[in-house]
């Protein structure tokens, strides 16, 4: 189980945890605190080391995170910690997300995803719009998290999304507050399965 505060930043840990271990993504849970939950399969070497890739990803963001490996967990705990589908009406999506494949046969895009995330949409509307006017970058997704969090997903080379988000980010101050703004070169299976639509 990974904890963070922000999708944006769940991404990228998720990402690396990925990128360091044989680790699947089961679901994520959406809340406004601490406001994502990954859970994670694997064996336990991976899954410890993910655990620890993800500490040191939050840590190198600046973001806190509770990264905790529960060894050979007992079957009667499933229907605890396996969420339902859920559906929130004040968000307008799920907050119960599954893992959807995305691509075939590739374990890692051959595109760069950058994630601006922020407290407030007219911080993040004026972020998304100057990156799209700095880079030759695409809109991806949005993902509301509650509490005024909102995330907008960008795609294109490593280089644009690069430019794009650091343009982005510029913007935010005095709109907004900002909680994440990261580039993903090469998104990971289990980031690209859990893209909003």
């Amino acid at each position: 189980m990974i904890e963070i505060g922000g999708w944006a930043p769940a991404m990228v840990v998720l990402d690396a945890m990925e990128k360091m271990a044989g680790v699947r993504v089961l679901q994520t849970e959406l809340n406004d605190r601490p406001g994502v939950c990954l859970k994670l399969l694997g064996s336990l070497g991976d899954i410890q080391a993910a655990a620890a890739a993800a500490e040191a990803t939050a840590s190198a963001m600046q973001v806190a995170v509770i990264a905790h490996v529960i060894p050979a967990p007992s079957p009667l705990g499933k229907a605890a910690y396996e969420a339902a589908a859920d559906f929130n009406p004040l968000f307008e999506q799920s907050t119960v997300q599954y893992p959807e494949k995305r691509m075939k046969n590739e374990s890692q895009a051959p595109f760069a995803v950058g994630l601006i995330e922020t407290q407030g949409f007219t911080a993040v509307f004026e972020a998304i719009d100057t990156a799209l006017k700095t880079a030759a970058v695409e809109v991806l997704a949005r993902e509301k998290l509650g509490g005024g969090y909102i995330t907008v997903l960008i795609k294109g080379d490593v280089a644009a999304v690069q430019a794009a988000i650091d343009a982005g980010k510029a913007k935010v101050e005095g709109l907004g507050k900002m909680i994440a703004a990261h580039v993903i070169a090469s998104p990971s299976e289990g980031v690209l399965s859990l893209l909003p639509k």
